[in-house]
């Protein structure tokens, strides 16, 4: 039996076992049931005492390389981590506490700065991701900051974005105030250009990054997400899961006039995210209906355009042949990357400032 399979008869059985029972008892089992499927081991803490905890969990389906689980930063190579200053900084809201890394590139800024805010996917954190995407040398290039938010495993058990989650799904609230509020932040205090703040993730952060362009969209102009689902494809746990199956609820297109644009890269060979949600987040920001497409085929690669009546690019879907869950055009310093294929971050950098 597939990890997936066994993870629904496993969840199916906890809530039917759980009914009627006090919530912490009720999410004991559920918490029992992701373990048994191989989708979550025990918290250090649990692992000592025996208790098991009782932080809402989500997990990809597949886990990160064995060499880079619990290994540290330091031990990897700084090479894709740019020639600018990596900073820690923290903030801090009524939904909550969020640590970040920020890139500063090295070249002095010749005025206020585009702003890319980078969100990685479950087990996974800010150096890991900036090191298999690569973004900040990107970056570099084009003199961009880069904000990576980290998701503590306080929140989620396996560092996930809670993007299933109806209680992050909505503005003002959760996750996503959370997200906004350090973006804002970081636009004050670094210099940022407040015109020229993005979005984008990996598979649960691609998943939050479309939550958040739909959620905040007088705040991001653009969204990229790489291997992720369009908000509102989720409500909660079962239909999380689902939806990482291809089972996804009719996701929320932008209002009419909406001015969010977006460009999302899937693999056709993704067993954890089925490559339907790809399709899902490019119709929800503008690719598709009423619209002019134009389809581009390349080495390994189909590019769809959606142009609106001025003749201008509003979203790109890059469907990548044979490519899995990963980050394309990666480093094989982070997890989730392959270096295979077009390079997901030169790309959306370069869709991101010719908006």
């Amino acid at each position: 039996m597939k990890p997936y399979e066994q993870f629904v008869e496993n969840i199916l059985g906890a809530v039917r076992n759980g009914q009627g029972k006090d919530p912490a008892a009720a999410t004991a089992l559920i918490q029992e049931a992701l373990q048994k499927a191989g989708l979550m081991g025990a918290s250090p803490a649990a692992a000592r005492t025996g208790a098991r905890p009782f932080a809402t969990p989500f997990a990809d389906l597949k886990a990160a390389p064995a060499w880079a689980r619990g290994m540290p930063a330091t031990g990897r190579s700084t090479e894709t981590l740019g020639p600018g200053a990596f900073l820690d900084g923290s903030y801090t809201n009524e939904a909550g506490t969020r640590r970040y890394r920020l890139y500063v590139p090295s070249r002095p800024a010749a005025g206020p700065r585009p702003l890319v805010v980078m969100l990685h996917g479950c087990t996974q954190n800010p150096d890991d991701f900036a090191a298999g995407t690569t973004m900040n040398l990107a970056a570099e290039e084009s003199g961009c900051l880069v904000l990576y938010p980290e998701q503590p495993s306080s929140a989620n058990h396996t560092q996930c974005w809670n993007w299933f989650d109806a209680a992050h799904q909505q503005h003002g609230q959760g996750e996503p105030a959370l997200i906004a509020g350090m973006t804002r932040q970081v636009l004050r205090e670094h210099g940022g250009d407040p015109s020229k703040v993005y979005v984008a993730g990996l598979s649960a952060g691609g998943a939050m990054a479309a939550v958040m362009a739909a959620t905040y969209p007088e705040l991001y102009a653009a969204v990229g997400v790489h291997s992720g689902l369009a908000a509102g494809s989720a409500r909660d746990l079962i239909t999380g899961l689902q939806a990482m199956k291809g089972k996804h609820q009719g996701a929320r297109r932008q209002a009419p006039g909406g001015s969010v644009r977006a460009i999302v890269f899937h693999g056709d060979r993704d067993a954890t995210v089925h490559p339907s949600n790809g399709q899902a987040v490019y119709r929800q920001f503008g690719g598709g209906a009423a619209r002019t497409e134009i389809e581009e085929p390349g080495k390994g690669h189909m590019r769809t355009m959606s142009l609106d009546a001025d003749g201008k690019v509003v979203a790109e879907h890059w469907l990548l042949h044979g490519a899995g869950h990963a980050w394309s055009g990666g480093s094989s310093a982070g997890s989730y990357a392959d270096p295979s294929g077009p390079n997901a971050s030169s790309e959306m950098l370069r869709f991101f400032l010719a908006q």
